[in-house]
């Protein structure tokens, strides 16, 4: 795992025990607000840079988002259920789904040019290769994914995790004209039915 990941595991650590003293005088819904304000959005903050990661990094993000719930909710470690306290109460998505819809939620702006050009660059449509005109994928709003080392890297780049992601997507999602609150609630929606 990199510097970066293991810094945040720490840091989420400390403030989920820091604040797990302060978070039984508030009531549930102020503890939700500073969980997500302190946890959820620091792992949703790194996501494009776990794309394609080992799975024994995607755990350890699972236990501290675990850990995060079992705080918000007042259970206790071996308590039943966290399964679906997660994705029916409070409405989280596991870890790798979370790295996919962040993926899918950036090229998704990016094809609507609403993010930085060097991000815009990485996205290209199967329809702008004069090559791939005719064929199935011009026609299905695919991307195209370059070719890349067969090293972890690269496959973990957004140049080709970005494309990766939306191409596996179904059809009706890789719409670029859905508006982004649209894309976001079906794409959300997509990935719970996975379940």
């Amino acid at each position: 795992m990199s510097n970066c990941g293991v810094n945040l595991l720490k840091f989420i650590y400390f403030i989920s025990s820091y604040y797990c003293n302060y978070l039984n005088h508030l009531d549930a819904e102020s503890a939700k607000t500073l969980v997500h304000a302190f946890v959820s959005s620091r792992v949703d903050g790194c996501n494009a840079l776990l794309a394609g990661s080992s799975k024994a990094t995607t755990d350890r993000l699972q236990r501290v988002l675990n850990a995060a719930a079992r705080v918000v909710s007042e259970t206790h470690k071996f308590d039943r259920g966290l399964t679906h306290l997660l994705h029916s109460e409070l409405h989280w998505l596991d870890v790798p789904q979370r790295i996919q819809f962040n993926l899918g939620v950036t090229v998704h702006r990016c094809l609507r040019d609403n993010s930085p050009q060097y991000l815009v660059d990485c996205c290209k449509s199967a329809t702008d290769a004069v090559s791939r005109q005719r064929l199935r994928s011009a026609s299905r709003h695919q991307l195209i994914v370059p070719q890349h080392l067969r090293t972890n890297f690269g496959r973990r780049a957004f140049t080709v995790a970005g494309p990766t992601a939306w191409n596996s997507l179904p059809d009706y999602l890789r719409d670029p004209s859905l508006s982004e609150d649209t894309f976001r609630r079906l794409l959300k929606t997509y990935l719970f039915a996975l379940y």
